[in-house]
Formats: C-alpha cells, structure tokens, sequence
C-alpha cells in the first residue's frame, strides 16, 4: 500500500496535496504526532495549473516554509555551487537509526529535466504535513531524504550540464563538482538503503516512446542481493505503480518493436560505475534510475484515468501545462511505487544492504572493472585476483584524500603516503578509484599483491 492514495487526483487539480484521511482511523498518538501549525505550501508548478516549472526563488521559500510549517521537516545546506547557489538537503520522517529505513530521492541532476524536481518538492512537502494513520505509519519507520534540485545552476541555465559544463551524473567517481560532491556526502553519511533517481528523456517513435522508463545498476560489483531488490524496485513495484495510473512503462535503453514489444536496440545503460545508478550499486544501496517521456507524441487524446493527462502514448492537445502534469505525475506515480516497495519489503532491504556492505571485509572474489549485468566482463576488465591494497605516494594521497574521504573509503596514512586496503566495505569500489586498468580512476596507484 502507497502512503499517498490520492495524490495523482489532486495534482490533476493542481490543489493542495495534503492526502487527508478520515481522523477516524488515527489514534490520538498518531493525531497528536501529525499536528502541524500552518497551511501546506504550493509550489510554482502547483499556482499555476502545471503552466510553467517552480522557479528557484520559488522553491527557496517553499523549501523554508516546509522547514518552518513541519516539525517532521529538516532542511539543510550541503555547498554550494560555482555560481553560488545552495544544494539543499530535506529530511523528513523518522530520526535515523537502525530500525529506520533510509531512502533517498535526487532529483533534477539534469538541469533541463524538471518534472522530477517539481515530483520531489511536493512529495517532500507532502510527507511533512499528512496527517492520514498509514503516511505516519510509513514516517514512523522510514526517513526520507531528498536533494530537490540536485543541479541548481543547470536548472536555472535550463541546461543538462552545470555551470562548469560538466554532466554532474558522470561525476560520481570523480567528484569533480560541487554537486557530486554534495551527493556523495549523503551517500557516506547517511547510507541510504534505498536510492531513486529522477530523469527525463527524449522520445524516438515509435521505438522509445513509453511514459515512464526504470533501470536498475548494472555494474557487475553490485551485491547479488542488492541487485535483486533493485530489479524488484523496478519490475514488481514501480513500472505496475504507473502502468495502474494509466502511463506506458519499459526499460531505459531498450528499443522495442512497437507491434511485438520485443527489444530492438540497446542505446543506453551499461554498467558505468560514474553514473549515480551505477554508483549506488556500487555503494551497496538498492538503486533505481526513472526517467520520465519529456516530449508529447502527435494524436489526440491523452486518458490516464487520474485526469493528468499522457497514458497511452497520446498528445496533448496543444495544452504544454497539460503534459507539463502528465510528466510530474509520472514521476509521482514511480515514487509511489517505491514507497509501497520500502512498507512491503523492509527486512528484505536491510538484508541485502547489510549483507553487501559486510562482504568486503572478507576480501573474496574478483573485481569486475568494465561489463553489465547485460554485457559479461571481457578478461582485460577482470581482476580475478586483486591486489590486497594500492599504495599511494605523497603527493597523490595529497591531491585525492578528499575525494576518497567523501566516497567514504577507509584510508590508513603513513610516512610515504597511504595505504588503501581492499579489505573494507567499499571493497569493489577501489580499485575502480586507483587501478590504473580502471576506465574512470581518479590516479594509478601502485597495487601491492600482499600486505
């Protein structure tokens, strides 16, 4: 069961989603728990009936009045960026602790792909202020975290890439930018057990052209188990999460006969370790990419039964601000999905992560640097037997010590530099760090067969 039963319906109207439910059903704990003293704030997007996206002004005074209005709402600032805007962080729900289950939302990576931003502030805003027994049921056990506008200065250009030019999702080994570098300080210091990244893309008729599309990490290090529970994230929660609200789904990537619905061609998701989906495999956190359709197809009609427009591969009309909500809702609709996924398959969740962050310490196994799950690794990107560490010199532990502290990797320094065991948590990740052999290495450290 979702923690939002009502939330598509009352975008469609662009009112205020406050998802009340009869009080009634609440206990006076759950009543008292759920007061709150102020009115929901609306958003950009919201007053103005899906017509234009939440500016970022905007979003900065919605995000405060959150923060002031919910006593369940935490904001804070990550950085900022080279043009001087702040990275947000909101939390909201359970204090964190080993019976909370931590999911993470980053949103808008991509500064020309809005509708996941404008997904991740009402649902933040959403959560903060439900007062219905089963979302406070859900917050009891759950925080969620959201980086709502994880690329400010590419919003705000419109562009995909940030202010330096850089593709902030191909970023996350190198950490380069101001914006991978907030991403990862949450990954290392809340380990989130569930990541949702929020995208849009371009349509190609009639082969790629389905509302919603979901992919999971494909890099060959992600714990067996934790890969799983993606590939459940995706396929059994998600993709039927929209296709129940009316939208088209498929995987990202996968061309498909339009008649037969088999794959005609693969255009995108391998197993890149510097993309976020990727990445958070890696991280073992249970990972899901969804991206959204950004461009209305040609025809008449767009019936997704929730009056937001989009489902079955329809137009618009003519009407931006109506496929304007058809894309938030789709997006909405996916986090629903993930919501109903983390209340149904907890333990499962605990399970998997705990189980792939512990493996490293065994120190068994190879390490893949190159393949998918979808593309075996050749011999040349196999590690069959890793080295035990990498030594680095002065001066490389001098110019990378940041970036492998922000990954959260264990680092042991000494006279000559560091030494950086595989035996760890992060035991998959660093060789992808400091093997030369490494398609995306931040510097060639020098392996040591044995320690």
């Amino acid at each position: 069961m979702t923690p939002r039963p009502r939330l598509l319906a009352a975008l469609a109207a662009c009112a205020a989603l406050t998802v009340l439910a009869d009080p009634a059903q609440a206990s006076p704990a759950d009543a008292a728990a759920a007061s709150v003293p102020s009115a929901p704030p609306r958003t950009g997007f919201e007053a103005s009936g899906g017509a234009r996206w939440t500016g970022l002004d905007e979003e900065e005074r919605f995000l405060a009045a959150v923060d002031r209005g919910s006593e369940r709402a935490t904001l804070t600032t990550l950085g900022t960026t080279r043009q001087g805007r702040p990275l947000r962080l909101v939390r909201v729900g359970a204090a964190p602790g080993p019976a909370a289950t931590t999911v993470l939302l980053v949103c808008g990576q991509h500064g020309d792909e809005p509708s996941g931003r404008e997904a991740c502030l009402t649902t933040v805003r959403d959560l903060a202020y439900a007062r219905d027994a089963r979302t406070l049921r859900f917050l009891a056990r759950t925080t969620v975290l959201a980086l709502p506008t994880a690329n400010p200065d590419g919003r705000a250009a419109n562009t995909r890439h940030n202010a330096d030019g850089v593709d902030v999702n191909r970023d996350h080994i190198a950490l380069s930018t101001a914006e991978a570098r907030a991403t990862a300080r949450v990954l290392r210091d809340h380990r989130p057990h569930v990541v949702l990244d929020l995208h849009e893309y371009a349509g190609t008729p009639p082969y790629y052209v389905k509302d919603l599309l979901a992919l999971w990490p494909r890099n060959l290090n992600t714990g067996p188990a934790v890969h799983h529970e993606s590939r459940t994230l995706s396929e059994a929660y998600v993709r039927p999460a929209a296709e129940r609200a009316g939208f088209t789904s498929g995987l990202y990537g996968i061309w498909t006969d339009p008649v037969t619905g088999e794959p005609v061609r693969q255009v995108a998701g391998d197993g890149q370790e510097r993309i976020l989906r990727n990445t958070t495999g890696v991280k073992h956190a249970v990972g899901l990419l969804v991206e959204t359709r950004e461009n209305a197809l040609p025809g008449t009609g767009t019936g997704t039964g929730t009056g937001t427009g989009g489902g079955t591969g329809g137009g618009t009309g003519g009407d931006p601000a109506r496929d304007h909500r058809r894309r938030v809702a789709s997006q909405l609709a996916a986090l629903d999905g993930a919501f109903a996924y983390v209340t149904e398959r907890r333990a499962r969740i605990t399970a998997a992560t705990a189980a792939a962050r512990t493996a490293g310490y065994a120190d068994r196994g190879p390490v893949l640097l190159g393949g998918a799950d979808n593309d075996p690794a050749g011999p040349a990107e196999t590690l069959r037997n890793p080295p035990c560490g990498y030594r680095l010199t002065t001066g490389q532990y001098a110019e990378w010590s940041d970036e492998l502290s922000l990954h959260g990797v264990r680092v042991v320094p000494d006279a000559a530099g560091a030494f950086v065991p595989l035996r760890q948590p992060l035991r998959a990740l660093v060789p992808l760090l400091l093997d030369a052999r490494a398609a995306h290495h931040l510097t060639a450290a020098t392996p040591l067969p044995r320690c």
